[in-house]
This record gives structure tokens, C-alpha cells and sequence, in this order.
């Protein structure tokens, strides 16, 4: 699969502030997420096969990849369109093993030297993560600012999604630092308007491209 992707959505049940998870999501979309990735660190593995089988449903009448985050059987389950990990989840070959070589994974990337390992050179994209630190995520070592999304482009051909704190203010800015893509979580799906939050983001993306 290519990379045209520009504005990826992460999915954060808790970032939903109690509303319909579902409702959420399409209202993301249609303001102009174009990849979403469901993560769901939570749930049995029944509920996220449910849950993501709902997800990408949705995401189908829009004609909108679904990549599910880490779990390799929850993606096999549901026929997704990816699969993400990082860099303490499942690897690359195992992925590859059970999903099939062209299957497209994801690798977070969370400092320079991973860019070396076999596992990157077989990712379909490289996840920079964080971009800027993050209240979602508190198990990270590096945050890379603009200066780093500069380095790695310098680095490598392969798509670069930007993710940790990425927000209407700052979207421009991480794309012209070389960032091929927003992730974003809490911007869209804590906005008092998924779809217009999501409609924001996409024009700062169109700015700077």
C-alpha cells in the first residue's frame, strides 16, 4: 500500500470525554481524517475485535484505511488495512509471519539508531513519537521537536507520521519540518467539534504542503 495519507486519527476512548466513541470517529472523518488507528490498551481481546470491527466498518463508507495498534490477532480478526507497533510490542518478522510479507506495519521510531534495525527497513511507515511530550503517552524517551522530524527526513525516504501533541497551532510547522502526516488524538477527539477540529488541522496540513 502508498502513503498519501496526510491527517491520521488515533482513537482514545478516554479522549471522547464520555461521548459516543463511534460518533466521534465520523464526524473526524468527515471533517477530513483520511488513516485511523485504533488503540485500545484496555479491553479483553473479544470487546477490541468488536469494537474494531464497528470502527472499521465505519471507516469503509468513507474509504478510510483502518491500522489497528499493536495487536496483530485483533487486526487478522477484523481484515484491517495495518497494523502498528513499537518498539516493545510484537516485531516486525512476527508480524510479517502472521499477517503476510506486503501486510503494512507501522514502526514507532523513538530515537536515531532504531532507524538501523531490520524491523525498520520492512516498515510501511515510521511513527516519530513524540513530537512534542504528551499527557496519552508517559512511556517515552525522546521528544524529537522540530529539529529532529528535520534529522530523520534527512535520513530516510520512508513516510514520516508525526505524533505527540499535535494540534491546530502547530500543525503547519510539523509539516514543514518533513513530517508527511498529523497523528493526533486529544485535539480531535476531545474537540467541542471533532469535525471541525479535524477540518482545522487538514488546512494547516493543505498550508504547508
Amino acid at each position: 500500500m502508498t502513503f498519501p495519507f496526510r491527517l491520521y486519527m488515533v482513537t482514545d476512548q478516554k479522549a471522547c470525554l464520555g461521548r459516543d466513541f463511534f460518533w466521534v470517529l465520523e464526524e473526524a472523518i468527515k471533517g477530513g481524517v483520511d488513516l485511523v488507528q485504533i488503540r485500545e490498551k484496555e479491553l479483553l481481546e473479544r470487546d477490541f475485535i468488536t469494537k474494531a470491527q464497528r470502527t472499521i466498518d465505519i471507516c469503509a463508507k468513507y474509504n478510510v484505511p483502518l491500522i489497528v495498534n499493536d495487536s496483530l490477532s485483533v487486526a487478522e480478526a477484523v481484515n484491517a488495512d495495518g497494523v502498528h507497533i513499537g518498539q516493545s510490542d510484537s516485531s516486525m518478522d512476527i508480524a510479517k509471519e502472521l499477517l503476510g510479507e506486503n501486510f503494512p506495519v507501522g514502526l514507532s521510531i523513538g530515537k536515531l539508531h532504531q532507524l538501523e534495525s531490520s524491523d525498520a527497513s520492512k516498515a510501511w511507515y515510521y511513527g516519530i513519537s513524540p513530537v512534542f511530550s504528551t499527557p496519552t503517552k508517559t512511556d517515552t524517551i525522546t521528544e524529537w521537536g522540530l529539529e529532529g522530524i528535520q534529522s530523520i527526513k534527512r535520513m530516510t525516504d520512508k513516510p514520516l507520521v508525526a505524533i505527540g501533541n499535535i494540534k491546530i497551532d502547530n500543525a503547519k510547522q510539523v509539516i514543514e519540518a518533513g513530517a508527511d502526516c498529523l497523528a493526533v488524538v486529544s485535539a480531535i477527539c476531545s474537540a467541542q467539534s471533532p469535525e471541525k477540529a479535524a477540518a482545522s488541522i487538514r488546512n494547516e496540513i493543505e498550508k504547508a504542503i
